[in-house]
């Protein structure tokens, strides 16, 4: 969204006062009238454009910013339709329901929430996609601590935090190579470079996820006993199942792009369900479209196993295009370069460096709900005040990462939440709380800005 150009150039108070106005009429929205993220969205648009025709620009040039912010997020629409098929299609060839039977089987309860952290941290840095991991995985452990009657909110939390320490710090996801090459930083230099604040971070969250996890009673076992001849009854539980997981990987390990890779993943699960169950190709498009219907007569398994599709994508999509031409409005009256420049002017310290980036960052997640527009204007607009100051780039990139890439499942209308929110069926206000390891990378790194610590300085001598 960084192509497009702003047509004036408010002042800092307008700025400021739109942004205010914009983050009330959003969170009062929600938090207090319950409102579906949607329509205070759009009201926030409709104040925009009002603003601009206040301000005598054309109409058609503040619509051409809505479409140009809404252009920005097409292949996340995309990504969004096929991580629906996905699901649908990895639970007609078992693939959940075999992941899940068998999370029984090695799972220890007494230890839920902080295996299920370590777990989705594992397979996170393997395939580089958090949202893949939540969907997969994610949905799988959801299902168990709805099973076991557990806390929902904290199982959520375990999953978003070990699904994003896997997106932060795998060299194959994308906002680990934007942030390092947004700032031109070695991939693997950055990595390492985030381990001063990630892995306190994962051991903090491990400690925290092992205290609240419960002591299971005999009767939750018999319960998860019940579940588990339930999803037996399924006749999906096989160990083919497995193949589209590991076909997933291993595309994602070869670079193959995400829709591609999610698309063929699909296929080959499509094609696997042949194997135990018959399907007319009426049934599968349908299966496709509108999400898996189960109906095995157990309520648990078949409420688990009732999901997925392109159309359980919609209110996903419809909000993300929502939340992404009110940037392109945003940008095109000028209002986040008039933000970005006020910021930096007022930069003199390390500490205050660091902290005013790490606040940019998670400003633009709460403004905008994009990380990756979080990462790339932070970079762009931070770089040369910490070259004033000495500091190489990668402290830059840690930053954005800690304050950028994790923060965004944090934020109801952002683009992480939301899915999330649908996927696992837990409200994102009701796992922040739990998600300790994005909730400990912005501070951990702005704590270390303010001590000095972990910080590598140019040597301007050679």
């Amino acid at each position: 969204m960084n192509h497009i150009k702003a047509i004036q150039k408010p002042s800092p108070f307008e700025s400021i006062a739109l942004v205010v106005a914009i983050i009330l009429i959003i969170s009062s929205s929600i938090i207090l009238f319950d409102a579906v993220p949607h329509l205070p969205i759009l009201f926030s648009v409709l104040l925009l454009i009002a603003y601009g025709l206040v301000k005598r620009i054309p109409f058609r040039s503040l619509e051409k910013g809505l479409v140009d912010g809404a252009g920005a997020g097409m292949s996340a629409v995309f990504l969004f339709f096929f991580i629906g098929i996905l699901i649908s299609s990895w639970i007609m060839s078992g693939t959940i329901p075999t992941l899940i039977y068998v999370g029984f089987q090695i799972i220890t309860p007494t230890f839920f929430f902080a295996i299920v952290f370590v777990v989705t941290s594992i397979i996170g840095v393997s395939i580089g996609s958090s949202l893949t991991t939540v969907a997969t995985v994610g949905v799988a452990f959801i299902g168990m601590a709805h099973v076991m009657d557990i806390s929902l909110p904290i199982a959520a939390g375990a999953i978003v935090s070990g699904a994003f320490f896997g997106d932060k710090m795998s060299p194959l996801s994308d906002t680990t190579n934007l942030a390092s090459s947004i700032v031109k930083v070695d991939l693997f230099e950055h990595i390492r470079n985030m381990g001063w604040t990630t892995f306190p971070a994962f051991v903090i969250s491990f400690g925290l996820f092992a205290i609240l996890s419960p002591r299971v009673e005999t009767a939750d076992l018999e319960k998860i006993n019940l579940f588990k001849e339930g999803l037996l009854q399924t006749g999906a539980i096989h160990w083919y199942a497995f193949i589209p997981l590991v076909l997933l990987v291993i595309l994602t390990i070869r670079k193959v792009p995400a829709i591609l890779t999610l698309a063929i993943s699909s296929f080959v699960a499509v094609l696997l369900s042949y194997l135990h169950q018959s399907y007319g190709v009426d049934q599968v498009f349908s299966i496709l479209f509108n999400g898996f219907n189960s109906a095995t007569g157990v309520k648990d398994v078949d409420e688990l196993l009732t999901r997925g599709g392109m159309n359980s994508m919609m209110f996903t999509v419809g909000l993300v295009l929502l939340a992404l031409s009110m940037g392109g409005l945003l940008f095109t009256l000028g209002i986040i370069q008039t933000l970005l420049a006020l910021v930096s002017s007022l930069l003199r310290k390390t500490y205050a460096v660091i902290s005013a980036t790490a606040l940019t960052a998670i400003g633009i997640n709460v403004l905008i709900g994009e990380q990756y527009l979080s990462i790339l204007l932070t970079g762009q607009a931070f770089q040369t005040q910490f070259e004033k100051l000495g500091l190489a780039n990668k402290n830059l990139s840690r930053v954005m990462e800690d304050a950028g890439t994790v923060v965004n499942p944090l934020v109801p209308w952002s683009v992480c939440g939301i899915f999330i929110t649908k996927v696992l069926g837990v409200a994102t206000v009701d796992y922040l709380p739990f998600a300790f390891f994005c909730l400990l990378s912005p501070i951990l790194t702005v704590l270390f800005g303010f001590m000095g610590k972990t910080l590598t300085r140019v040597d301007n001598s050679l």
